[in-house]
C-alpha cells in the first residue's frame, strides 16, 4: 500500500516570501522524480504551482489554525517551517519532520517576553518530531547549543538538507521599466527591511563611493524603514538609493543581470537565498562574516569584517579589483557553487529522509 505524505505548505500564503520559494522548488523537485509515496501540499490552492503528477491539495482556510484538519490518513508529516501554526499533534505511528530555518530569536535583542513565546511555538512544532532538519550547518550548530530549551523526543534525528533554488533557464532578462539607475554601475540587496538585514549598513558604504543602492524588499519594519530614510537624506543620498517593493521573479533576474554586484551584509541569516540567486547570475557577492553566510559563499564571495563605511569601501574596492581581474573565470565559477543549491538536490534529500523514517 502506498505510504501518504503531508507536506505543509502554508506559507505560499506570501509567494514573495523564501520560505515560499522553498516550498515551490521542493514541489517541483518531487513532480519531476519518481516516487513510491503518495505526496498531498496543504497551502493556499492558488498558490501551489500547478504539476505534472496529480498531486493532492488541501486548501488553506484561516479557521484551521483551531479547528485542525484530520491527518488520520498519512503516515508522515513535513511542516515547512519552524513557527507553523499548524499540526502540533501527530497519531500513533505517524512519524514527522520540521523544517527549522533559524532560531534568529534567540540572537536578536527580542525582549524576553517575546523569546518565551517564541520558544513556545518552536517546542509545539519540533517537540514531537522525529527529524528536526537545519538548512546549513550554522543552522544545526546553533540549534545544538541551544537544545536545553526544548524538549524533544528520543533519538530525534538531525541533520542539514540545504535550501534548494529553482535557477532561470536563460540568464538575459527584458523589463518594461524606465529605471533611472539602469546603465549606471549599482548595487542590489535583496530582502525585508528589518534591522538584522542591516541595510543601513550600504548607506555608508555607497556614501564612500559613486555606486546607486537598489534595494528589492517585500516587507518592512516601519520604524526601521523610518531611520533608512532618514538616513539617505542626512547622507544625501535621495538621487541614488532605490527601494523597489514586492518585484515578480522575472523583473528580479533582470535586476541581477545587470547589477555591478550583489551585496548581503545581514547581521543573521540561516541560509541566504539572494546570495545564491546573484551567484547563479555570475555576480560578485559581499557578504558579512556572520551566521551562515560564508557557509553559502564559501571562498568565492568577499566579506566584511566589520560595518565601518572605510573597511566596507576598502573591502568593496579591492573584491571589485579581484573580481574585474578574472571575472570570466570568477562568474563560471560561482555559477557552478550556485547549482549546488538546486531544486532537484534538495527534493531528493527530503525524500531520502522520508524513506528512512518510515522503512
Amino acid at each position: 500500500m502506498t505510504q501518504k505524505i503531508l507536506i505543509d505548505a502554508e506559507r505560499l500564503k506570501y509567494p514573495k516570501s523564501g520560505i515560499a520559494n522553498v516550498c515551490v522548488s521542493l514541489i517541483k523537485g518531487l513532480d519531476e522524480k519518481p516516487s513510491d509515496f503518495e505526496y498531498t501540499f496543504y497551502g493556499p490552492k492558488k498558490n501551489i504551482p500547478q504539476t505534472k503528477k496529480n498531486f493532492n491539495i488541501i486548501n488553506w482556510r484561516f479557521w484551521q489554525k483551531k479547528i485542525s484538519i484530520n491527518t488520520q490518513s498519512f503516515a508522515l508529516i513535513h511542516t515547512a517551517h519552524q513557527l507553523s501554526k499548524y499540526f502540533h499533534t501527530v497519531k500513533k505511528g505517524q512519524r514527522k519532520v520540521v523544517t527549522l530555518h533559524d532560531l534568529n530569536f534567540l540572537h536578536d535583542g527580542s525582549s524576553e517576553q517575546k523569546v518565551n513565546k517564541t520558544t513556545k511555538v518552536v517546542q509545539k512544532n519540533i517537540g514531537n518530531a522525529d527529524a528536526i532538519v537545519c538548512i546549513s550547518e550554522f543552522v544545526k550548530n546553533d540549534f545544538i547549543k541551544n537544545k536545553h530549551l526544548f524538549t524533544l523526543k528520543n533519538n530525534v534525528k538531525v541533520e542539514v538538507i540545504y535550501n534548494g533554488l529553482i535557477f532561470p533557464e536563460n540568464l538575459e532578462f527584458k523589463s518594461e521599466n524606465n529605471y533611472s539607475f539602469i546603465g549606471k554601475k549599482y548595487i542590489l540587496n535583496i530582502g525585508v527591511l528589518f534591522p538584522k538585514k542591516n541595510q543601513e549598513s550600504l548607506l555608508d558604504l555607497i556614501s564612500q563611493n559613486d555606486r546607486d543602492l537598489v534595494l528589492i524588499t517585500s516587507s518592512a519594519k516601519s520604524a526601521y524603514k523610518e531611520k533608512f530614510l532618514e538616513k539617505i537624506k542626512t547622507l544625501g543620498l535621495e538621487t541614488r538609493v532605490h527601494i523597489l517593493e514586492n518585484v515578480d521573479n522575472s523583473e528580479k533576474y533582470f535586476l541581477l543581470q545587470n547589477c555591478e554586484s550583489y551585496c548581503h551584509p545581514s547581521l543573521a541569516e540561516g541560509f541566504g537565498i539572494p546570495p545564491v540567486e546573484a551567484m547563479y547570475f555570475g555576480k560578485p557577492v559581499f557578504l558579512s562574516k556572520l551566521t551562515s553566510l560564508p557557509e553559502i559563499g564559501g571562498d568565492l564571495a568577499f566579506y566584511f569584517d566589520n560595518f565601518e563605511a572605510e573597511h566596507m569601501q576598502h573591502v568593496y574596492a579591492s573584491g571589485m579589483q579581484a573580481y574585474g581581474a578574472r571575472a570570466d573565470e570568477y562568474a563560471i565559477r560561482l555559477k557552478e557553487r550556485a547549482l549546488k543549491f538546486g531544486y532537484q538536490e534538495m527534493a531528493d534529500a527530503y525524500e531520502n529522509l522520508y524513506s528512512e523514517l518510515l522503512n
